[in-house]
């Protein structure tokens, strides 16, 4: 895992929930909408949605937790 990535993959999902809210403001929904956004792109950029399997896990969780948290509590703050 790669804490540029995380964090780059929640910022991301902080910005997806921008435009699927949208709003800017901070809201518990808008803090779903990133934390999830985050996690999935956090798995899809390790190949998880299209490779499954055990040898993957490793990598695949902590980066897609990794980038929900950091879309989840970048959503908390209207930057």
């Amino acid at each position: 895992m790669s804490i540029d990535k995380a964090f780059a993959l929640g910022l991301s999902g902080n910005e997806i929930s921008k435009k699927i809210t949208g709003t800017s403001e901070v809201s518990a929904g808008r803090s779903v909408v990133a934390t999830g956004s985050g996690a999935a792109l956090g798995a899809a950029a390790t190949g998880a949605l299209v490779v499954t399997g055990f040898a993957s896990a490793p990598v695949v969780v902590p980066l897609a937790i990794a980038s929900g948290i950091v879309g989840g509590v970048a959503s908390l703050f209207d930057w």
